[in-house]
């Protein structure tokens, strides 16, 4: 087992390595195989058969890819990292389409280590995004999971100048008019070849990930070793695994969320396990992660397991874990007023302080006989050994803060995008503000801006956020007009999103600037497509999706009143008022809004099941020039319609 193959070194008995002069992604890993050359790197118990490799192991892998890749024409010693030149002049580009696997991580690095640049994205993404990204990175090679996300592909390859593709598998591959190799043919031609070495530098471009804008068109994020390296460093200042800390992993390789962590934690020498939504609770269990990275959807899921097998408990039961429960709640809360890390109260009175002392022997007391005869259960479902959980791609809701909290599982929730490589702000253990996100990393800077005059705002202003740092990309790749536009002559980007700064430099995301909506699973939504498919609706006027940290969509709603009189008029005169209009909180009325969004959004093209809206409210006034609500071009002013009916959009999701 993975778990046992890495306990071979003891915690704390080497010093963490220094990567502080490391100039390349290839560097690090160097100095990882040989410092943890014995220790279990990667564990896949899902595939057949089951994969595990140690340190050593990994690494030559990783440069017998290399080797074949550069035998296979692969060359970069005579480009430029000038990324701001032509795009000809930056480093060849090969596009890895794959989801989660230990051959991805040989591909990614094997493909920097031949001083190349990776393009990554999942095998199960659409095949005309695949063949834009292809197209628009000009990529001269191809790596792909497996014969069947080849299969998806073939068609759009006609046209691109791709010397050869690499199967990940080792499946049999169809005759083709270019190269067709399986993963074992590109190590067998690596062993038979020297690696040859390639000077990378900071500044060297080390991979392109595409990431939707608001107009829907993929966006290329040069992102270069240094953005990469230096997340790496900076992550160690707020936590620092161990040698064989075993780490699960769940969310998509190819997300830069999940990808940098897998950096930070393969620099420390720890023990990756992969696992996938089927197995992840019984791995949990099996594994005993020391580490999780996840999205707020991850950890909702968890929390509704446990509150189930809480509602399966007898009726006693029940009101003794409630018991303990609440009363563990307001010890926490005021513990976090004593510690100054109550998101409401900042800046506690000596009042304050002193009912939240009186408070808490009673309350401790109650939590730690909780923590005996419930807690400790709980702990021992997510495995027992949980130092901390790891939490990105939105906000994580209130109760679920507070509940893993009173349970005793540590949640390190942090901020930043693919843009910003994409760690920006994280909460320190010893400054876990719950609600916030975090404070910057080192050499990051945060400036809140008025959204319309650009001055910068005093703490605790909400306004736009800006980041200027070592981890912020060089820009879009082949695209310098949305680069001017997302980062200014100073190095500041545009992030988009709405906050504020509080406290001891804690940032707290307070909305989007920008129309993006990000679920609780980490998928982005573009509200504008999946609107103009509601519009064609006869009974749809306006309508603004909400939904940003949910699980679903939500959907703000103004009818149009005349059409839907007709429809009652015509099918449900129980729907009409005494005066004649139409009773929009009728069930009948909601019925038909619930039927036309349904048939709308789905006929739409590119529909995706995220892309349904879960709960909606009807609004009695018209989004207008006069109230405010729109602009002076007649579009939307999401942010002031959000907090105009923020109370509505809450209980829309309570």
């Amino acid at each position: 087992m993975a778990a046992e193959g890495s306990a071979s070194i003891g915690h704390g008995s080497t010093a963490p390595p220094d990567y502080r002069q490391v100039q390349s992604l290839p560097e690090l890993w160097a100095i990882a195989a040989q410092k943890f050359a014995p220790i279990t790197a990667v564990h896949d118990p899902h595939s057949k058969p089951i994969v595990e490799f140690t340190y050593a192991e990994l690494y030559q892998q990783i440069r017998q890819f290399a080797a074949g890749l550069q035998a296979l024409g692969i060359h970069a010693s005579d480009l430029s990292n000038d990324l701001s030149s032509d795009p000809s002049s930056v480093p060849p580009r090969v596009a890895l389409i794959s989801d989660n696997c230990p051959r991805w991580l040989v591909a990614d690095q094997g493909v920097m280590l031949a001083g190349a640049v990776d393009v990554v994205r999942s095998s199960q993404a659409e095949a005309e995004e695949l063949r834009f990204i292809l197209n628009d990175s000009g990529a001269i090679a191809l790596i792909v999971e497996n014969l069947a996300t080849f299969n998806r592909l073939r068609s759009s390859l006609t046209d691109l100048p791709l010397q050869f593709v690499i199967f990940l598998s080792d499946e049999a591959s169809p005759e083709e008019s270019f190269k067709m190799l399986k993963f074992s043919g590109v190590l067998a031609l690596g062993e038979a070849a020297t690696l040859q070495p390639i000077t990378q530098t900071r500044d060297t471009l080390a991979t392109l990930m595409y990431t939707s804008g608001t107009s829907g068109t993929p966006k290329g994020v040069m992102l270069t070793h240094g953005n990469l390296v230096t997340q790496v460093i900076s992550a160690a200042t707020v936590v620092l695994p161990q040698p064989g800390d075993r780490v699960l992993s769940i969310l998509p390789i190819w997300h830069c969320y999940e990808r940098t962590f897998e950096y930070f934690i393969f620099a420390h020498g720890c023990t990756q396990t992969y696992t996938n939504i089927r197995h992840v609770k019984k791995d949990i269990k099996e594994f005993k992660p020391h580490y999780m990275v996840g999205v707020p959807r991850l950890w909702e899921s968890i929390y509704e397991g446990i509150q189930k097998q809480f509602r399966d408990q007898p009726a006693k039961q029940q009101k003794l874990v409630a018991f303990f429960l609440k009363n563990s709640l307001q010890y926490i809360r005021a513990r976090r007023v004593l510690q100054g890390l109550d998101l409401e109260n900042m800046n506690p009175s000596p009042a304050d302080k002193l009912m939240a002392m009186v408070k808490m022997p009673v309350l401790w007391a109650i939590h730690q006989a909780g923590d005996r005869l419930v807690y400790q259960k709980v702990r021992a479902g997510t495995g027992g050994e949980v130092k901390y959980l790891v939490s990105g791609g939105g906000s994580i809701a209130e109760f679920l803060e507070d509940f893993f909290e009173v349970v005793g599982i540590n949640i390190l929730g942090g901020y930043g995008l693919t843009e910003t490589s994409p760690i920006t702000n994280v909460r320190c253990p010893s400054a876990n503000l719950r609600g916030a996100d975090g404070q910057p990393f080192p050499d990051t800077e945060i400036r809140i801006v008025d959204l319309e005059s650009h001055q910068t705002l005093s703490p605790g202003k909400q306004g736009l956020v800006l980041i200027r740092g070592p981890q912020v990309m060089k820009g879009y790749y082949n695209n310098p007009e949305a680069t001017a536009k997302a980062i200014d002559p100073e190095g500041w980007f545009d992030t988009g999103d709405l906050g504020m700064v509080v406290g001891a430099g804690h940032l707290v995301i307070t909305g989007r600037a920008k129309d993006t909506i990000v679920l609780t699973n980490g998928e982005n939504i573009e509200p504008q497509p999946i609107e103009n498919a509601c519009l064609r609706s006869a009974y749809v006027d306006q309508v603004m999706l909400v939904g940003q940290d949910q699980r679903s969509l939500g959907a703000l709603i103004v009818p149009n009143l005349e059409a839907l009189q007709k429809w009652a008029e015509a099918n449900h005169a129980s729907a009409l008022l005494a005066d004649g209009s139409v009773d929009v909180k009728n069930k009948a009325i909601e019925d038909l809004f619930r039927q036309e969004l349904t048939r709308e959004i789905k006929n739409r093209p590119g529909y995706r099941p995220d892309d349904r809206v879960g709960s909606f409210r009807l609004l009695t006034e018209a989004f207008s020039i006069e109230n405010g609500l729109l602009t002076q071009t007649l579009k939307i002013r999401r942010p002031v319609v959000t907090e105009r009916y923020r109370g509505m959009i809450d209980e829309m999701f309570a």
